[in-house]
């Protein structure tokens, strides 16, 4: 009786084996699988991140000065900056996913809930930003001359208002959307992939 339940006992783990081998090359794998698709990910938010404030210094050629001594452009570049470190350490910890050989299932976990909570705290941050820069629009007239602005400002109240609840809205049911498509999908991934392992 004990030989047979050994035998079931040796059938079961050469099975399992190849499974978790294979689960582990598909996790590990440099140019496809869901630690891939994040690395991919967070190294295009990060360039897209660096290019935007340049993009904004080159429309402004005419007037370089007036950009560099721009509270709305150095709030923008500081908020690129805190873009890509947090960019960079999410994509960091994927690379590390990739990277470790003999990975054990309860440390991968780990660095997917770290992960996912990232993922929260960016989404609370986004709606930080958006408020700030709300904020800021309100404000620097009062500080700084911008055209723009002062069009903008030279709209009814109601209107301006209106268009900031409207944002904000927007924002609140968009971005989640949004990181969940480009970031939380690949998460979603690595955890079924987890569980299948044993």
């Amino acid at each position: 009786m004990e030989l047979d339940d050994l035998k079931q006992a040796w059938k079961q783990t050469d099975k399992q084996k190849p499974l978790n081998k294979n689960i582990m090359e598909m996790i590990q794998h440099k140019s496809y699988g869901p630690v891939a698709a994040l690395k991919k990910s967070y190294k295009k938010q990060m360039t897209v991140m660096f290019i935007i404030p340049l993009l904004l210094l080159l429309t402004n050629l005419d007037d370089v000065n007036k950009a560099l001594t721009s509270v709305m452009f150095w709030s923008y570049v500081a908020f690129c900056i805190a873009v890509i470190i947090f960019a960079f350490y999410n994509y960091k910890i994927a690379s590390k996913m990739q990277q470790m050989d003999g990975i054990v299932k309860s440390n991968l976990e780990q660095q997917i809930l770290l992960m996912e909570k990232r993922l929260k705290w960016k989404i609370i941050g986004l709606r930080i930003a958006l408020v700030f820069f709300i904020l800021l629009t309100e404000i620097i007239p009062y500080f700084q001359h911008y055209r723009i602005l002062y069009k903008w400002h030279s709209l009814p109240v109601i209107i301006r208002y209106g268009f900031y609840a409207a944002l904000l809205i927007l924002q609140y049911y968009i971005s989640p959307k949004i990181l969940q498509r480009k970031f939380g999908r690949h998460l979603n991934y690595l955890k079924s992939l987890i569980k299948e392992m044993e």
